[in-house]
């Protein structure tokens, strides 16, 4: 299969100096040294452990929150009011 690769200029120069001494395509001399370093790295483990949260008890709320939208709607209009009269 054909795919193009970047690689380091420093490394390719290397890499096409050890196939030349290994008279060995650079192609080749990459399959294996590719399969090598795929053999030694270790492989993930499957088990991870699992996340916890931490919950931290807060009390109770202050205001009510079943009319959230409502309490968040009046604290704009009254911001709005108040960067208006600002202006005068």
């Amino acid at each position: 299969m054909r795919t193009t690769v970047r690689i380091d200029d420093e490394l390719l120069r290397k890499l096409k100096e050890q196939a030349r001494k290994e008279a060995t395509s650079l192609n080749r001399l990459l399959d294996r040294t590719l399969r090598a370093g795929m053999r030694a790295t270790p492989k993930p483990s499957s088990r991870r452990p699992r996340y916890r949260e931490r919950t931290h008890a807060m009390g109770s709320p202050r205001i009510t929150l079943d009319k959230a939208l409502a309490l968040a709607a009046a604290l704009e209009d009254e911001e709005i009011v108040r960067k208006v009269l600002g202006r005068k």
